[in-house]
């Protein structure tokens, strides 16, 4: 693939983080990497966004950002609320096909959940995907209440004719609980694709050498990494 739409299941779900980590193991096997955000939101000029910590984690990574709104709002209130142009999904695709005739791979990161509205017109990041005929990984969490989520997220995107690639676990506990340990297994069936990985709780904190590793760990081979589901599932079958 060249162009990866990354989505979550909602808002703090490790997004960000996943992104950086595919990123991440991209450039360690030597390839042209581009991060798209088409809005961002919650941030002021000044202060660093998803961008910034995708670069600082994943390192000499060609980082886009087409728009950044203040409040911390879906992108379609906070663009109406400051005034800035709404960014589109003609515009999103159009950067990420730009992007993709010189990159390997373009990871387009988008805001909260698949149908956040980007636009008065109810455009969405399913648009997005849907116009540049990408794949999409779900972000979701580990816990209570992240089935459903999930598989309104993948039935949504399956509808629109999308191909949802798999589900990452964006921030796996140290310390998970029962939910957590069963959702492992349920979390491929609600997303009706396979679990890609799971990345360790806190991962975005570390140093670049660390979280690479973190990153190696914590995603599949699909992606360069060693996470094996079928692994994971049974080492906490050992320990519960």
């Amino acid at each position: 693939m060249s162009v990866l739409v990354v989505t979550g299941t909602g808002t703090g779900v490790g997004k960000t983080a996943v992104t950086a980590a595919l990123a991440a193991l991209a450039r360690a096997e030597g390839r042209r990497v581009a991060v798209l955000k088409p809005a961002q939101t919650g941030v002021a000029p000044d202060e660093p966004g998803d961008i910034d910590e995708v670069t600082r984690l994943a390192g000499d990574v060609t980082a886009r950002e087409l728009r950044r709104y203040p409040d911390p709002l879906a992108p379609d209130v906070a663009a109406r609320r400051s005034g800035i142009a709404p960014v589109g999904p003609a515009e999103a695709a159009g950067a990420a096909s730009e992007l993709a005739e010189t990159h390997d791979l373009v990871l387009v990161e988008g805001a909260g959940g698949l149908l956040v509205r980007f636009d008065a017109d109810g455009a969405t990041l399913a648009d997005v995907a849907w116009s540049l005929s990408a794949p999409l990984l779900v972000v979701a969490e580990a816990g209570l209440g992240t089935l459903n989520a999930t598989a309104l997220t993948a039935e949504v995107a399956t509808a629109r004719g999308l191909n949802v690639l798999g589900v990452v676990i964006g921030s796996w506990p140290a310390r998970p609980d029962l939910a957590a340990r069963c959702n492992v297994s349920d979390l491929p069936v609600a997303a009706g694709s396979p679990l890609l990985g799971a990345l360790a709780e806190g991962a975005g904190a570390l140093d670049p050498d660390a979280f690479l590793e973190a990153a190696r760990a914590g995603l599949s081979p699909w992606f360069g990494g060693d996470f094996d589901a079928e692994r994971f599932e049974k080492g906490l079958n050992t320990q519960s």
